[in-house]
């Protein structure tokens, strides 16, 4: 088959393949070349009519199109569609599992279940972010043999903590992610490292959120310590300290219901929403009859996809919420001289995407088909069961970053443009959205998702597949981006507001 229609109501069908010009699709000849995972018209448009795809509004002809032209940036443009919201209109409850899944994690002191054990070196400010790579650095592969059950000492450093106000939404998002990644699961132990003088103030944070000081939770600062070099030593010592407890940590059998799975995408393409996308929503839904959470996130690209969310949300409220995300950042987008469709990337409309509302209608399918049960800030913890959204970026970095603060001890992304990300302490299991970027990126990627296309595989027999995947890599089985030794840069809270 050289073409995939999506619904018998759209009015485009997607190229599988590159096609020359006099290609005969659906009683239809191609007008020119079109190349693979790009759209072909299949009736003809006047200039302002809609376009469709997934059944839904992708964007508008800004000119005539003819049956088989090629459609794309230069024939179709975003406008807003202007939808009508409904709530709780489309609830289709997933039934319990008849069988209880495991996974072999680490039950901590609070209760939560972790899929990794580090030991966390997190910075308050950019000013210590050398103290803490330093202090990280020292423990190499050899200092660490002898305690096995430690995975690691990772530094989570960022660019920010200073030059910004002392209230809002900057300081508030910055400050969830430090209590986020200070209490994760996934964490044995924390050092928190500050310089002293900065905005974001590590005795603000303790009373803010109830942390208190003990053998697994250590805080310093350059300036009290007196200097780098003092700090380095003073930080070594202290994580030598950790080590043997955090070494006393055993895997133990743990049900599903302690997974929280962050469902991201990255470098998206025209397949996106047809195969990787899908099957990370079935994924989803067999998460949840487990009793198990999957968060989705990146509110822009979401946007023009928001009101299928919202006709799945359990209540009003939380379908008001969703909607009060995307006007924050219509407001926010236009404050700064900027669009709601800045996105699709240069690389998302290379492989065939033309429109924020074309690639958010393919970002959502990676919430599955179950009722959304709740809506959450930038990094505020997740505590709802189900399937959730928390507010974001699209910028991947930034956004798993607030999905791990938030709880997430998995993190799932797809990818078809290709893609090298992967994160700490919660890794990174990725899933190719075509085989040809797969083989390509075969040391990257997790899982091909592309056979639905070439080998007829369905949407759920992938979907199974990539939840058994998540049960193995829950259990201590290494991904592609781990056994690379990603992670220890992508670590970048959100920055909101003004640096003063």
């Amino acid at each position: 088959m050289s073409f995939v229609r999506l619904d018998r109501t759209d009015s485009v069908v997607i190229a599988t393949r590159s096609l020359e010009q006099g290609t005969e699709i659906e009683s239809v000849v191609t007008n020119g070349r079109i190349p693979s995972g790009h759209k072909v018209a299949t009736t003809a448009l006047n200039a302002g009519d809609p376009v469709r795809k997934y059944a839904q509004i992708i964007g508008y002809a800004s000119q005539q199109i003819q049956p088989g032209d090629h459609v794309h940036t230069h024939n179709m443009t975003f406008r807003d569609t202007g939808v009508r919201y409904e709530f709780s209109t489309d609830l289709h409850p997933i039934a319990p599992a008849t069988a209880i899944d495991t996974f072999m994690g680490y039950r901590r002191e609070n209760g939560k279940v972790g899929t990794r054990n580090y030991i966390a070196v997190v910075t308050t400010v950019n000013c210590s972010a050398t103290a803490a790579r330093m202090i990280a650095d020292h423990f190499t592969p050899e200092k660490l043999s002898d305690f096995p059950n430690v995975d690691g000492v990772a530094a989570f450093v960022h660019g920010t903590g200073c030059g910004m106000a002392d209230s809002g939404d900057g300081f508030e998002a910055l400050q969830r992610v430090m209590w986020g990644y200070a209490k994760h699961p996934n964490h044995a132990a924390v050092l928190m490292v500050g310089l002293g003088c900065e905005m974001n103030q590590i005795e603000w944070i303790l009373d803010a959120y109830g942390l208190k000081q003990s053998p697994t939770f250590q805080t310093m600062n350059i300036q009290n310590v007196a200097g780098l070099r003092r700090t380095v030593d003073m930080g070594i010592r202290k994580v030598e300290e950790m080590l043997p407890l955090a070494s006393e940590a055993v895997r133990t059998k743990a049900p599903v219901s302690e997974l929280m799975v962050a469902l991201q995408c990255g470098g998206s393409d025209a397949w996106s929403g047809v195969t990787a996308n899908p099957a990370l929503g079935h994924a989803c839904d067999l998460l949840v009859s487990q009793g198990a959470t999957g968060v989705l996130a990146e509110t822009p690209e979401i946007y023009g996809a928001e009101h299928l969310l919202t006709r799945r949300a359990v209540d009003a409220a939380t379908g008001e919420k969703l909607i009060g995300l995307v006007d924050w950042w219509r407001d926010y987008t236009a404050r700064n001289n900027g669009s709601m469709d800045n996105n699709p990337s240069p690389g998302n409309k290379k492989g065939g995407l033309t429109t924020i509302l074309e690639k958010s209608l393919g970002a959502a399918a990676k919430g599955g088909t179950s009722p959304l049960t709740g809506v959450y800030k930038y990094a505020e913890p997740v505590t709802a069961k189900g399937f959730t959204f928390m507010d974001s970026p699209g910028y991947d970095p930034a956004s798993v970053t607030g999905q791990i603060a938030a709880g997430c001890n998995l993190v799932c992304f797809t990818t078809g443009r290709g893609s090298a990300f992967g994160s700490k302490p919660a890794p990174t299991l990725k899933i190719a959205t075509n085989s040809e970027m797969a083989h390509r990126m075969s040391d990257d990627m997790d899982i091909d998702a592309g056979d639905i296309l070439t080998k007829g595989t369905s949407v759920e027999e992938k979907g199974r597949e990539i939840y058994q995947m998540l049960l193995r890599v829950a259990s201590g089985e290494k991904t592609k981006s781990e056994a690379q030794g990603l992670g220890d840069y992508e670590f970048v809270p959100w920055q909101i507001g003004a640096v003063m």
